[in-house]
C-alpha cells in the first residue's frame, strides 16, 4: 500500500501545487493553479481520486478492475484508483503524472505557460 506521506510528497512536489481541505477536514485536494488534480480522504488512504481523459478512463477501467468511476465526482473525467497494490504503484504515480498535465493543459495559457516553465526548470536541477 502507498502511504500517505509519500503520496503528498508526490503530489506536493509538482510545481504551483497546493494542498488544501475545501470540502471537510479529512478531504485532502490536490490543486495546480487552484485546479483540481487529485483528492483523497486523510480518514481512509485506500484510494485516490485521479482527472482523467475520457476514453483514456474507460480504457483503464477496462484493464484494472478495481479502478471505478470517480467516487463523488464527474463518472466520465475521473477515476477511484486503490492504493491497495491491484495498480502498480509505478502506475499509480503516473496517472497522477497525467492528471496533473491534464490540468496544466487546461489552464489559461499564461498560467500554463508559467507551470511548465517551471517544470523544464526544475527538470534542469
Amino acid at each position: 500500500m502507498i502511504h500517505l506521506e509519500e503520496l503528498r510528497q508526490y503530489c506536493l512536489s509538482k510545481p504551483y501545487t497546493t494542498e488544501e481541505l475545501p470540502f471537510d477536514d479529512v478531504t485532502l485536494v490536490y490543486k495546480v493553479m487552484g485546479k483540481m488534480f487529485a483528492l483523497a480522504a486523510s480518514d481512509d488512504w485506500g484510494h485516490i481520486n485521479l482527472k482523467c481523459d475520457p476514453d483514456e478512463a474507460v480504457e483503464r477501467r477496462a484493464e484494472y478492475e478495481s479502478v471505478q468511476p470517480g467516487y463523488h465526482m464527474n463518472k466520465k473525467h475521473w477515476l477511484t484508483v486503490p492504493l491497495d497494490g491491484s495498480v502498480p504503484y509505478s502506475v499509480v504515480y503516473s496517472w497522477i503524472d497525467d492528471s496533473y498535465g491534464l490540468v496544466v493543459a487546461s489552464l489559461p495559457k499564461a498560467k500554463r505557460l508559467e507551470v511548465i516553465a517551471a517544470i523544464e526548470d526544475a527538470a534542469d536541477k
